[in-house]
């Protein structure tokens, strides 16, 4: 069994460069980016220190959950090439080692969130580190090809949890954001699920196209496509955001559904993975849009 490989790490540097793989830092950069938004959305100047703790505990706590996801998926991970030369899956470092960093991270982000922050934003924290870390890829990850849009309210909380991180209260505002990402995961990791679906098939994950066929994922990715289009243009409907968001969002939109299609249609081999590193890219830029549109109001208003 994997897990009784020895120890292969050679020195303290190589040891603390895998522990910092097992936290997902370019995944885990994408939701702190959300997070600061939402905390900006929140407030014309939020506190300084609410930012600070609240972007630290938010970072420790997500990096947490993405080791113990490392964990829980170790043989998994083994049997695909996109994730064999992870440090579990390699053999590099044991899993009690991994998990205890990971309950170190997870512990001190909660407790920085309840102490520095706010508890509505430490329990909330907690509830979405329980639903990824557990909930996800314990249990919906081999259970239901559905898994990725049960699973993808854990993930679409980062702006939620910035936004009460400064307020220290819920509202329509926060959600809204946080429905713009449950929206657009979906056809995100459909569009890697169905250019890895051969790995995933044989790692025995229920992931969409195979349990569906990549005929019916790709309709899927279209479908949850035009579902983001339409969460991405309520912060304008609903008065949220003005006319340069409006204006810059659509042009985004066209450019995240000329991928959709490409991917619905199927002649492309490389199209969806194309289209999943172009989604990373347009969801940072659909924040980053209502960011700018928020500062602008200020200025002109």
């Amino acid at each position: 069994m994997r897990d009784a490989l020895p120890l292969q790490v050679a020195t303290a540097a190589e040891l603390w460069r895998d522990l910092m793989t097992l936290c997902k830092w370019r995944v885990v950069s994408v939701m702190l980016v959300c997070a600061l938004v939402g905390m900006l959305l929140a407030a014309p100047v939020p506190a300084l220190s609410n930012v600070i703790f609240g972007i630290g505990g938010i970072a420790l706590s997500a990096a947490g959950a993405a080791a113990i996801n490392h964990v829980v998926d170790r043989r998994l991970d083994a049997q695909m090439l996109r994730t064999s030369r992870r440090p579990l899956a390699s053999g590099r470092m044991t899993w009690p080692l991994a998990l205890g960093w990971a309950v170190l991270l997870s512990a001190s982000g909660i407790a920085l969130l309840a102490v520095a922050v706010n508890a509505l934003t430490a329990w909330l924290t907690l509830a979405s580190l329980i639903g990824y870390a557990l909930i996800y890829t314990v249990f919906l990850k081999r259970a239901t090809p559905q898994n990725i849009v049960i699973g993808g309210v854990a993930g679409a909380s980062p702006p939620l949890l910035g936004w009460t991180a400064v307020t220290g209260s819920l509202g329509p505002e926060p959600l809204l954001l946080m429905l713009i990402i449950f929206a657009w995961t979906p056809p995100h990791f459909w569009a890697l699920a169905i250019y890895k679906r051969d790995e995933y098939a044989e790692a025995g994950v229920p992931m969409l196209p195979v349990t569906h066929g990549c005929d019916f994922a790709r309709l899927q990715v279209w479908l949850y496509g035009w579902l983001t289009v339409a969460a991405t243009l309520l912060p304008f409907s609903i008065g949220m955001s003005g006319w340069p968001y409006l204006v810059g969002v659509v042009v985004l939109n066209i450019r995240f559904m000329i991928w959709n299609l490409r991917v619905w249609k199927g002649h492309d081999g490389q199209a969806p993975l194309q289209a999943f590193w172009f989604s990373i890219h347009y969801l940072l830029w659909v924040f980053v849009l209502l960011l700018a549109d928020h500062y602008l109001a200020m200025v002109m208003g």
